[in-house]
Parts: structure tokens; C-alpha cells; sequence
């Protein structure tokens, strides 16, 4: 018997960290964007995008994770 959580747990878990970055990145966009005084929101545009970029690396890096993990256990 595997101690292991079932995978569905595993991306459930990366769904709430995904919305968690991109909110940070929402929210720190928006701070420096008051701070600016810029009227065209280039710095809330330019948070979302990087905070989007490292959610979507996040998943890559887990997906890759897995299926490493898959083929060590074929091996096995």
C-alpha cells in the first residue's frame, strides 16, 4: 500500500498555488501601478504577465516531475 496522495490532490494543490501567484502578481501590479501615477496600466499589464509566466513554469515543472516519476516506476 503507497502512502502516496492521489494525483487529482497533487494538481488540485498547484490549482490553488496557480491562483495564488497570479492574484500576488494582480495585487502587486496594482500597488505599483497607483504608485506610478501612470494613467495606461503597464505595470499591472507587466505583473500579470510575469506572475501568469511563473504559474504556468510552476506546472511545467511539476508535469516533468511526473513523468520522471512515472518512468522510474516502469523501470522498476
Amino acid at each position: 500500500m503507497s502512502n502516496k496522495a492521489p494525483t487529482y490532490v497533487k494538481y488540485i494543490g498547484l490549482a490553488f498555488q496557480m491562483f495564488g501567484v497570479i492574484g500576488l502578481g494582480i495585487w502587486a501590479g496594482m500597488e505599483v501601478q497607483k504608485r506610478s501615477g501612470m494613467k495606461f496600466p503597464l505595470w499591472l499589464l507587466l505583473f500579470i504577465f510575469i506572475s501568469i509566466a511563473i504559474a504556468f513554469y510552476q506546472l511545467y515543472l511539476l508535469i516533468k516531475a511526473d513523468e520522471r516519476d512515472e518512468q522510474q516506476n516502469k523501470k522498476s
